[in-house]
């Protein structure tokens, strides 16, 4: 039986931002491999776990149901001449997020230690970002990593514009206060590892509709993976795997009920899937978190908004912090995997 806190422990060690996530989707590959299902990547990246039919194989999947890969990171932008590598950011990833941290330049053959600095304090000149911060939001054009190396020792070490950036990995352990998780990417990794969760349960289990799981690349950057997959297969569902930010308009404690997005940025849930949804909860007795959200998006809503997917479902983990030092109960991986599995088991 897969252990929800030391699955979610291996995941979020492992760096894999937007064009790198290669590493995780190996990692995930294995567990669902370990579990007796047939894997497949795509031209794109995205892993592909189709669950059996219990005939011939359906050639269009009536759901599609995703988690992402990728989690927030930096992409190396510019070299300058005093060796200070200049970054922007992959996906929402705010300078007051991360800090000044230490990261890994994800340069081959091996990675390259960095600094994300700002420059000191103790100066009320114009020139300086402390000064800058003092009257207006910081932005990654403020910031730069420092290597302590020369730019023809960056160059020689393969640290060029285009190379991903990630938090450092003693940075990513995941702590525990009482019954929380706390640690950078549980966005998505927390989700990745609800997807295993429920093809635990699945297991021995066929849908002659077709029901295909995908762990999808560079969501946070567009949802690039999922578009890229949906557009071949049009399904008629996409359920998507995601956190429930806790945020003014949609406030509750983050404890361990699955949240559902009725509607984001980029597309609402269907009044029949939202009345279905209400009645399989009552059923299994979750008392789940119904959330509007002025802002945000999911495979699902973004694949919905491009008619990539007839109906958008997205379910999610309550969560503090989102894009941060996430904050959420252990329990909740393990009710949406419940519910996600039930769910499938009505269609």
């Amino acid at each position: 039986m897969l252990d929800t806190t030391e699955l979610i422990r291996e995941l979020t060690a492992i760096p894999g931002p937007p064009g790198g996530e290669e590493a995780v989707c190996a990692a995930v590959r294995a567990h669902a491999e370990a579990l007796g299902y047939a894997c497949q990547t795509d031209a794109k990246g995205n892993l592909l776990i189709p669950l059996p039919t219990g005939g011939e194989p359906a050639t269009t999947p009536h759901i599609v149901v995703t988690a992402h890969l990728d989690e927030l990171g930096l992409m190396v932008s510019q070299v300058e001449p005093d060796g200070s590598v200049r970054v922007i950011p992959l996906g929402g990833l705010y300078p007051w997020k991360w800090g000044e941290q230490p990261v890994e330049i994800l340069a081959q053959p091996e990675p390259v230690p960095g600094i994300i600095s700002f420059g000191c304090i103790h100066t009320n000149s114009p020139l300086s970002v402390a000064q800058h911060a003092r009257n207006e939001p910081l932005t990654w054009e403020q910031a730069y990593l420092f290597t302590g190396l020369l730019p023809e020792e960056l160059q020689e070490r393969g640290v060029r514009p285009g190379v991903r950036v990630a938090l450092a990995r003693d940075r990513r352990a995941v702590r525990e206060i009482g019954p929380y998780l706390c640690g950078y990417f549980l966005d998505d990794r927390a989700d990745l590892a609800a997807m295993l969760l429920a093809l635990e349960r699945l297991r021995g289990a066929s849908f002659p509709q077709g029901v295909l799981f995908a762990a999808t690349v560079s969501e946070e950057v567009g949802g690039e993976g999922a578009l890229y997959l949906l557009q071949r297969y049009r399904p008629d569902i996409c359920l998507a795997l995601e956190i429930g930010p806790t945020v003014p308009e949609s406030r509750f404690f983050p404890d361990a009920q699955p949240t559902i997005w009725v509607h984001d940025s980029f597309a609402a849930m269907s009044a029949r899937d939202i009345e279905e949804m209400h009645r399989l909860c009552a059923q299994l007795k979750l008392a789940p978190h119904w959330q509007a959200l002025s802002r945000g998006g999911s495979d699902a809503s973004c694949a919905a908004a491009r008619g990539l997917a007839a109906r958008p479902i997205t379910l999610g983990l309550p969560l503090e912090n989102s894009h941060g030092y996430e904050i959420m109960h252990r329990d909740a991986p393990r009710l949406l995997a419940h519910l996600l599995a039930a769910y499938l088991q009505t269609i």
